[in-house]
C-alpha cells in the first residue's frame, strides 16, 4: 500500500496550498472541487482573492519546503481523521 503524498495547488503559477492525496491524479481532481473553488474565490491574501475564477489551477508534487510547511500545519491542527487538511502557503487576510 502506498502512503499518501503531499501535493501543492498552484494558482496562476503561485504555490497557494498544500494537501495530501493518494497520487497525482487524485490531487488534480481537487482543482475541480466546487467547494474548494468557492473557498479560494472568497479567501483573500493582501486584499486580493486567492483565485479570480479565471487563473490556471494546477496540482503538482510539493517541494521539500512545501512539505515542511504542510507537516508543520498538520502538527498544529486539530484535524479529524478523514478530513482533508489544506495548509495555506500564502498569508491569508483576517476573515472578519
Amino acid at each position: 500500500m502506498l502512503l499518501p503524498g503531499i501535493f501543492t495547488l498552484d494558482i496562476d503559477g503561485r504555490p497557494t496550498l498544500a494537501f495530501e492525496a493518494k497520487n497525482l491524479r487524485e490531487s488534480q481532481q481537487l482543482c475541480h472541487e466546487h467547494w474548494l473553488l468557492q473557498d479560494i474565490t472568497c479567501l483573500t491574501s493582501n486584499g486580493a482573492p486567492l483565485w479570480d475564477g479565471k487563473a490556471r489551477l494546477r496540482a503538482r508534487r510539493s517541494t521539500e519546503n512545501e512539505i515542511v510547511a504542510y507537516r508543520e500545519a498538520t502538527r498544529d491542527s486539530k484535524q479529524i481523521d478523514g478530513d482533508l487538511l489544506l495548509a495555506f502557503l500564502v498569508e491569508l487576510d483576517d476573515l472578519h
